[in-house]
This record gives structure tokens, sequence and C-alpha cells, in this order.
């Protein structure tokens, strides 16, 4: 069993968007288990899916009554709602209690997000953000369409164009910057990098 849910990053231009987010998951209609919200310890409902490979444990393994540390995949299908896509869990103490301590906690606590991807918006004045990530093809070999994921921060506008590494918190429906690592300039389709400099690095703590 894997140490940490989110795995470590293998390339310097991975695309990626995965979160943590604690709260207790109810189906919609109990005909239809994927479709959902998640209720948080505020009470804050999010709009829910559950991805088929998940719901197996879920029904094995898990009590649906109470909170549990899930992995999701975070969309925003407008810039008041956060989407999430439930595609596992972390809960060591059940799924594996002979492989750990007991500890379910992680050190980046809940609510934490990962997202890498281009910078294709940012307005500095108002901290808002938008990132751009690339899925994988499918086995059958379909490109699955770039999806986006708006961002509360402030990065300057010369990162525009640039592959960037985030480090988030979800706070109710929005995703707020905690840290961030500007990686290169996005290729383009001639191999040239749009931004025309190197890679940069900087960080930032609020």
């Amino acid at each position: 069993m894997r140490a940490h849910p989110i795995p470590p990053v293998t390339e310097p231009l991975q695309f990626r968007a995965i979160g943590l987010v604690r709260g207790t998951y109810t189906p919609t209609d109990p005909d239809q288990v994927t479709r959902g919200v998640l209720t948080d310890s505020n009470g804050l409902e999010l709009e829910t899916v559950v991805l088929g490979r998940v719901l197996t444990l879920m029904r094995r393994h898990l009590a649906m009554d109470q909170p549990h540390l899930w992995v999701v995949y975070p969309r925003c299908r407008d810039n008041e709602h956060l989407h999430l896509q439930i595609a596992g869990v972390w809960e060591p103490s059940t799924l594996a209690p002979d492989q750990n301590d007991g500890d379910d906690t992680l050190p980046q606590g809940d609510d934490y997000f990962s997202i890498r991807g281009e910078l294709i918006y940012t307005k500095p004045e108002t901290g808002d953000m938008v990132v751009k990530v690339r899925q994988l093809p499918r086995p059958d070999g379909k490109r699955p369409l770039p999806f986006k994921v708006s961002i509360k921060g402030e990065l300057p506008l010369e990162h525009l164009r640039h592959f960037v590494s985030l480090d988030l918190r979800r706070q109710g429906q929005e995703l707020h910057l905690e840290q961030h690592e500007v990686i290169a300039p996005m290729p383009t389709r001639g191999g040239k990098s749009k931004g025309g400099r190197g890679a940069a690095t900087s960080r930032n703590r609020h």
C-alpha cells in the first residue's frame, strides 16, 4: 500500500489535478449511487460523482454514514461551484490495518489540492487565475479534452503560458493558492517555448 494517496511526480511537465476532502458522501438517489453530495465538517455540500472503481470499495468496506478522507479530482463547472470526482479513499486504519499504525491523517492536512498545468489566465488585482490541465489518452487511444480549474490567488502576468505546479487549499467552494512553482514556458508545436525564457522558480506563502 502506498504511503500517500497523491503519488509523486515522475516528469517535470506532468499534468494533474487531485486533492483530499474529508466529508460524508450521500447519493442524491439511492438507486443512482454514483451521483450525490459530499458534506464537509462545516455542513457545506459539494456536488460529487463517484468513479466506478470506488463503488465496490465503498459498498464492502466503508460506513457510508460516517465522514471519510476522499481522494478527489476537482472540476469547475462554473466559477461558483466546485465539482468533485471521488477516485479513492485514504483510510489505512480500515483498509490495511496490519500495515500501518492506525493514523489516517496526512502532513498536508485535509482539503489539500495539487494542480499542475498551464496558467492560461491570471488577474492579480482580483486574485483570479485559471489553469488548464491535460489528461492522458484513454486505453482506446482517444484523448480526453483538457479541462480548466479556477483558482483564487495571485500570479504575475509574466507567468502566463507557463507550466505551473500549485499547492492549494479548499475553502468552501473555492481553491486558494498556498504555494507555487513556475516550472517552464509551455512548449509550442514547433518545439520552441512560448515564453522564450528559461525556467523560473518562485514560491509564496500566505
